[in-house]
């Protein structure tokens, strides 16, 4: 006897209404699709045999393409939505439990996805040097063309080696970058070791964390191509971004960092302590795309620890609406 199927179009188009649309878009989503893909949303299906008499199946029955007897969340694509949607909730679990053990006023907020396509970087105005476009010199910039809310945070000498900090920051999963001057790294190579085995990117702040514009060119140049080496041998990559002590630079700086291979030289538009921000902008106020500088220090040099900057640092990004985001992933 050939069976022939009534309600495999309406069934159809109830679907494409929930995934035609591009994606699931959150968590009542979630539910609907895997209710629909399971069979479970629609009622019976109504069946004619050849003779003409018609049977009608239970709201139990097989879905459009679901084998019989299967349980509902056995078809392939419900049980992956399902899967997926689990690991979200304890992520999103984890997140609010780490926020609360780190004292945190707010959970912190989750940057989009980083640009395909990324941002043009041109020197900001005021901050150029003689021939700096003609001569193909990294650009210099305090903020990253973007529309997000999104700001990113950069931590530079390595003096305070808290192992706090770790934990805090992978915990939390807030990504930051990092700008080492050997003379204080070399105390613990190993630390910063395991910094960027958690996927924070370390780079150049010079070997002794000179005033730069005192120096010869040669000096500068021993500076910077120095760390370079000391980073390439002791974590296996060499830097491409390079921030000059106290953010001070002229044309020789630049042009040893072109020489010793860096491509850009990112500055900060504001910088957060233990007990205040610091603006560059005179109404003292975040902007999409900043770079926010921080520094690694402790209980000996600031009234309080690492964990406790950060603290104030996500408790004001995130009160603002704003998500930490890894600085090379937009450059």
């Amino acid at each position: 006897m050939r069976l022939v199927r009534q309600n495999d179009g309406k069934s159809a188009k109830r679907a494409s209404f929930w995934w035609g649309s591009g994606g699931v878009r959150g968590g009542g989503t979630v539910l609907a699709a895997a209710v629909i893909v399971s069979g479970c949303a629609g009622g019976g299906a109504e069946e004619t045999s050849e003779s003409g008499s018609s049977e009608r199946r239970g709201t139990a029955g097989a879905a459009h393409g679901q084998e019989r007897g299967r349980r509902p969340l056995d078809v392939p694509g419900a049980r992956a939505l399902d899967t997926y949607a689990g690991k979200l909730r304890r992520a999103h679990a984890a997140r609010v439990a780490a926020a609360k053990r780190w004292g945190l006023a707010e959970v912190p907020l989750i940057a989009p996805a980083p640009p395909t396509k990324k941002p043009a970087l041109r020197t900001r105005k005021g901050f150029e040097v003689d021939g700096h476009v003609e001569d193909g010199l990294p650009p210099v910039f305090t903020t990253v063309p973007t529309r997000h809310k999104v700001v990113f945070l950069t931590i530079d000498d390595g003096a305070e080696k808290d192992p706090a900090l770790l934990r805090m920051m992978s915990e939390l999963r807030i990504p930051y970058t990092a700008f080492l001057s050997d003379y204080l790294v070399k105390e613990d190579y190993g630390y910063f070791e395991r910094m960027r085995d958690r996927g924070v990117v370390l780079n150049n702040h010079t070997l002794s964390h000179r005033h730069m514009p005192a120096l010869s060119y040669a000096a500068q140049k021993r500076e910077i191509c120095g760390i370079q080496d000391v980073i390439e041998k002791r974590y296996g990559k060499r830097p491409t971004l390079f921030r000059p002590p106290y953010g001070n630079y002229d044309r020789d700086t630049l042009h040893a960092a072109k020489a010793c291979g860096v491509k850009a030289v990112p500055l900060w538009n504001e910088e957060v302590f233990v007990d205040r921000w610091d603006y560059r902008e005179w109404d003292r106020e975040l902007r999409p795309g900043d770079i926010v500088l921080s520094h690694f220090r402790g209980e000996s040099d600031w009234k309080g620890t690492m964990p406790d900057m950060i603290r104030r640092f996500l408790n004001l990004v995130t009160a603002e609406g704003y998500a930490v985001a890894r600085l090379e992933d937009y450059l």
